[in-house]
């Protein structure tokens, strides 16, 4: 019985990642709770398993007194203590062997509930502390099972690691829209954090996610990585296009040019990753006027006009040429929101000649609102 055990304990081990020691702890601590069921009132249970040794057993210590104990749970009389060791004596102790046979169906199911429950509980511990240090990281991941009726992925991470093997789900909604995710395939995806970590363990993860742009240019731009040239704000209208302000701490340095890369090579692989996605990358300024021009670019801006309406919203006037009027709009709207949400101001986009516009509107008003994101 002892090897069934230890062949089982060995299992346990190795499914769950759990060090031998660990899991040793947890199971006397199970087991305890279950002789306390059997044996009710006692206070001096002994269990002992020795891999090593191949040693499993289970003790209640009772105390040798004279005459009838008072307490029978942790006492015993000293005729019925010489009966088990000849070398009983009155104030000293005696340790009666149970039989795991004996604990009965009840007992046992008590012991396995209460080590399933800390095998989970290491598990969740561990997960948490392994993904800690990967919240708000870009990681690479394998796509291992797609759903074929919601288009939901489950991914692989630390594949190659047997230890570290995680399962994480990837919903439909953080996907790139229009991408087609395949078993096998290795994409890159931005982890957001831990959801309920008290309750159900959840790691989220998205490759909508602005920041997934950010952490993709620090891989391929090493002057980015090394602080030289810095990320100043993003924004992202995932699967269609990015914005993306850069700045650099090197007057030797072209920002702009750093993270296009010798013949658009950088930029094409964060490009590529984000399945085709159009990325401007446009360099930052602490001038407003200067910033909130360059950010709606491709389109030529003739004039900016700082407004002072209201003190709590940051807005401005745009004039545009009227033949960039369209450009600088975008489709729906798309190129001056992008501009709203990267500079923080609520752009309104006039032509420079009104009169000569055709019928078709001319004025677009973009908010600052963020675009909205499902929630897990």
């Amino acid at each position: 019985m002892n090897n069934d055990f230890f062949d089982a304990l060995s299992t346990l081990e190795t499914d769950n990642h759990i060090d031998a020691e660990v899991l040793i702890e947890k199971i006397q601590a199970g087991i305890i709770m279950a002789i306390k069921k059997d044996y009710p009132g006692s206070e001096n249970i002994n269990v002992t398993i020795d891999p090593a040794a191949g040693k499993f057993e289970m003790k209640i210590l009772k105390e040798v007194v004279e005459g009838e104990p008072e307490d029978p749970a942790n006492q015993i009389s000293l005729d019925e203590a010489l009966t088990i060791s000849k070398r009983a004596r009155v104030g000293g102790t005696v340790e009666i062997k149970l039989n795991s046979a004996k604990f009965g169906r009840v007992a046992a199911m008590a012991a396995k509930q209460s080590i399933r429950n800390d095998i989970k509980r290491i598990e969740k511990e561990r997960l948490i502390a392994q993904y800690s240090d990967k919240a708000k990281e870009c990681i690479s991941a394998t796509v291992e099972k797609v759903e074929p009726e919601t288009l939901n992925a489950i991914l692989v991470i630390d594949k190659n690691d047997a230890n570290n093997r995680n399962e994480i789900f990837l919903s439909r909604r953080e996907q790139i829209p229009g991408e087609v995710l395949r078993p096998g395939d290795i994409i890159k995806v931005y982890v957001v954090g831990v959801s309920d970590p008290d309750k159900r363990f959840t790691v989220k993860i998205s490759r909508t996610h602005k920041d997934l742009v950010k952490r993709l240019f620090e891989l391929e731009v090493p002057e980015i990585y090394d602080g030289t040239v810095e990320i100043k704000a993003i924004s992202r209208v995932a699967g269609s296009r990015s914005k993306m302000a850069v700045w650099s701490n090197d007057p030797n340095v072209d920002a702009v040019g750093a993270c296009i890369g010798p013949r658009r090579s950088r930029i094409q692989n964060v490009v590529n990753e984000l399945k085709g996605e159009k990325i401007d990358i446009i360099g930052y300024s602490e001038n407003d006027e200067e910033f909130i021009a360059m950010a709606l670019a491709p389109a030529e801006v003739t004039k900016v006009e700082i407004l002072d309406d209201d003190p709590e919203v940051k807005a401005c006037r745009v004039t545009v040429p009227n033949r960039q009027l369209s450009l600088a709009i975008g489709n729906k709207g798309q190129n001056a929101k992008l501009a709203n949400l990267l500079t923080g101001y609520k752009i309104d986009i006039v032509p420079e000649e009104p009169d000569l516009a055709d019928m078709k509107p001319r004025e677009e008003k973009v908010t600052d609102e963020e675009p909205e994101e499902d929630e897990e």
